[in-house]
């Protein structure tokens, strides 16, 4: 296995999430600045995360077709460009279109994840997903950080800046050092021109046509039993997570009284927890536990991540509630990664960039209605969002227990003996 093209992937989507950590924290508040009802707000984050559904796939599947780099590369160049919107939206519709533009070029997660698939062997893709859920844990660590200086000196303009500026270092770094992956690409020459060919269909039945191709793709990738399982488990999942994140703010400062910085701490330390174990301790767990038993123990720590939040006594939340969340940092992981690798490794003789884009996509739809439900059931009861959390791992737990009669066959695959997932007699 290569090293040097995995790390450049590391670093280029390393750039890319700082760059999105440096926003994300100030988004409520400047969204409110401009006018924003909390509907409003609610919608533009929704439409973040709507930008990501729709166009995971679309980027996969085009990483299938034309190669890794090129859709690397033309994402990474719209993130760059949305972030210069941000820094001068100056209204609301301005900001929406900012907050569409980033979610396009961030979508771009599933052709990351096929480039790994591309360089790496079945034994060590947990590894490498792994270092990719790292990237994501630093981003989020130096990212706010970041965002919380610059808004402070310079303003909410500065912050857009450079945000953009990063994510431009991170464009020209991809284009000169990250190698394409994807063997089978076409050139996009050949791609354009084989697209450009006149149908002789309605817009309206090509449209139709495009849709039903979409969702056959779905349902032929769901036909598999692990597969259907994995997208399962990423649905419920993330939706469990982001159900609470808002909730959890709200919690640590209306209950706990945590101001803004103390919270900020609590997300480094969360992060910490998650670089050190993406970053190199799954790899080893992996050899001696495999991907099963991780998975169910990622569900089952989580569930203590999440559940018993809201319950600890008020002025425990720098004590009991660190050894909660360490049990939370632990347990997410743990879980979204080895999904992702297994989904790689069930998809072994399909077209795994489509599939990670799919995977992506309910992630993002996860993303879309996780926190409007959280905050409803906030406000209901501030200890509903946790309590649905927790009923929700459990459900993920239930689907990690019926993985285990699906042996990973790739483990023992040729290229000259394709496999496909079978039951475990």
């Amino acid at each position: 296995m290569k090293k040097s093209p995995l790390a450049i992937l590391f670093l280029t989507v390393l750039l890319d999430l700082i760059g999105f950590g440096i926003v994300l924290p100030l988004l409520p508040t400047y969204a409110k600045d401009l006018g924003a009802s909390p509907f409003m707000i609610g919608l533009i984050a929704a439409t973040y995360a709507s930008m990501q559904f729709l166009f995971s796939p679309v980027w996969g599947r085009l990483s299938d077709f034309i190669g890794r780099r090129p859709v690397m590369l033309g994402s990474i160049f719209v993130a760059s460009i949305s972030y210069l919107f941000f820094a001068k939206a100056s209204t609301i519709p301005l900001l929406i279109l900012a907050r569409a533009l980033s979610g396009i070029g961030s979508a771009n997660i599933a052709a990351a994840q096929a480039y790994i698939t591309d360089v790496t062997d079945s034994n060590s893709r947990s590894k490498a997903m792994g270092m990719l859920g790292a990237a994501f844990g630093i981003g989020f660590i130096i990212g706010p950080l970041i965002g919380g200086v610059i808004k402070t000196n310079f303003g909410i303009e500065m912050v857009g800046f450079i945000a953009a500026a990063l994510i431009g270092f991170d464009f020209i770094l991809a284009l000169f050092f990250l190698p394409e992956s994807n063997k089978e690409a076409k050139k996009i020459s050949d791609y354009l021109g084989s697209a450009r060919k006149p149908s002789g269909k309605p817009l309206l039945f090509s449209i139709r046509e495009k849709s039903a191709n979409y969702l056959g793709g779905m349902v032929q990738a769901v036909s598999s039993p692990p597969i259907a399982l994995l997208l399962s488990a990423n649905f419920i999942f993330t939706f469990g997570i982001v159900n609470m994140q808002i909730a959890s703010i709200l919690l640590w400062k209306e209950y706990f009284l945590a101001s803004d910085q103390q919270i900020g701490y609590l997300f480094a330390y969360v992060g910490v927890i998650s670089v050190v174990v993406q970053g190199g301790l799954i790899n080893q767990l992996n050899k001696r536990f495999g991907e099963h038993k991780l998975f169910l123990w990622g569900h089952l720590t989580t569930f203590i991540g999440v559940f018993f939040i809201p319950f600890i006594p008020q002025t425990t939340l720098f004590t009991l509630g660190l050894g909660i969340l360490f049990f939370f940092a632990i347990g997410t992981s743990l879980a979204n990664p080895i999904n992702i690798s297994m989904l790689s490794l069930y998809s072994y003789t399909q077209k795994q960039g489509q599939i990670m884009g799919y995977g992506q996509s309910i992630n993002s739809l996860a993303r879309i209605f996780g926190p409007v439900c959280g905050s409803m059931l906030y406000g209901i009861l501030p200890s509903m969002p946790f309590i649905v959390a927790g009923i929700l791992m459990v459900a993920g737990t239930v689907i990690s227990l019926s993985l285990f009669r699906y042996k990973i066959e790739a483990f023992d695959a040729t290229p000259e003996s394709p496999v496909s997932p079978q039951t475990v007699e």
